[in-house]
Formats: C-alpha cells, structure tokens, sequence
C-alpha cells in the first residue's frame, strides 16, 4: 500500500513503515502528518508481527494508558481472529515514572486492569509512541507488582528514536525520522475522537 505521504519508504524486511524526516526552518510548523490510514497500516504491521513471532501459545497484550491501550484493543481485535488465547489488560504508570511535571497536565490517575494472572505469562507491552524508553522502564517497575512474567516485549504504534535507556521495541508499527525537540502528538478515535498523529517542530531559539 502506498502512502499520500511522499517519502514513504517501506521496510518489507520487517514490516515497519519509515517516514524520513521533512526539513522546515518555519516557526513551529508540521513537519509530518499521518493519516488514518497511516495508522491502520501501522497498526496492521505489528498485529503481523506479532502474529509471525508467535505462531501459537497464549499472549496477553497490556495497553500503557493512555493511548497504548487502545492501540492494544486495536490489536487485540487483528489477533482475536487466530485460534489461540489471548488475554488483555491496562496498565497505568504515573507513579512509577521518573518525572512527577505530567501530573500537573494530566492529574487525573486512571485505574490499572490486569484481570489474569501475570506469573509465567508472555506478555506484550503495548504503547502509542516509543520515545526515550522512560515510560517503558515505568511499565515494567508497574507490571512487577503484579508478578513474574515469564517473557516480556514491547509493542509500539510509532517509534521516534532518541532512546536515553536501553530499551527497543520488539515490534514496530511506524518508525520515524524526528528531531530531539519535536513534538509528536498522537490522536486516536476512542481517546480523541479522530485518528490524526502530527510531528511539530518548535519555534527557533530567540
């Protein structure tokens, strides 16, 4: 499937979408723009991979609130039409993060559902944006409290690079190109109301 997006290059080794970054020295202004459509590929891309890794055997996919789970929901049902189990949970980690300034734009504390038992079990983080890997470290300090997994991964819809931790998605859905200072800012149906994912470069230095 080819996108609107000119640029798109398609990574058919691994499934991974790959939008380069578009150079712009306006003030703050989108750099990138990914469509609905963009998303579903995106989204398709990991339930393949997923499917292809794991051919049989039961997963339990846990959506980091918020947005990775319903990116988890969204691959929940991609999956759901294999014959095999498949568990889900939600996963909320304000309070294991490493920098309290979120709360302060996001105060709200939302409940964790993990409703399986989580010793021995192959579970696959689910997140929207993979960014520095903190969020990721985050989740694993929360799922811990819940028991001993026997395998973990990651699933992210987009990764953006820039790691500051040794982390790495096991499963990509969109992989791009940004700079250390830009913005991606990730809208979905369920949470937003419309499916939109914008790159912004900030404004030049003064």
């Amino acid at each position: 499937m080819r996108s609107r997006f000119d640029g798109l290059q398609r990574r058919r080794d691994i499934g991974i979408l790959h939008f380069p970054e578009a150079k712009s020295h306006a003030p703050e202004s989108v750099k990138i723009t990914l469509t609905p459509d963009d998303i579903a590929a995106g989204i398709a891309n990991l339930a393949e991979s997923i499917r292809a890794a794991n051919p049989d055997g039961t997963i339990a996919l846990v959506g980091i609130r918020s947005r990775g789970d319903e990116v988890a929901e969204r691959l929940l049902t991609h999956l759901s039409a294999d014959d095999r189990e498949l568990n889900f949970g939600v996963l909320d980690i304000s309070l294991y993060r490493d920098d309290f300034e979120h709360l302060h734009s996001n105060p709200k504390l939302q409940e964790s559902d993990i409703p399986f038992p989580v010793d021995g079990a192959h579970i696959i983080l689910v997140d929207d944006v993979l960014f520095t890997g903190r969020t990721i470290r985050a989740a694993l300090d929360a799922l811990s409290d819940y028991g001993r997994p026997a395998k973990v991964q990651l699933a992210a819809l987009i990764d953006r690079g820039h790691r500051e931790l040794p982390i790495h998605a096991d499963y990509t859905g969109i992989a791009l190109e940004t700079s250390r200072l830009d913005h991606v800012y990730v809208s979905l149906e369920g949470t937003d109301g419309e499916d939109l994912i914008r790159v912004v470069s900030p404004p030049p230095l003064p």
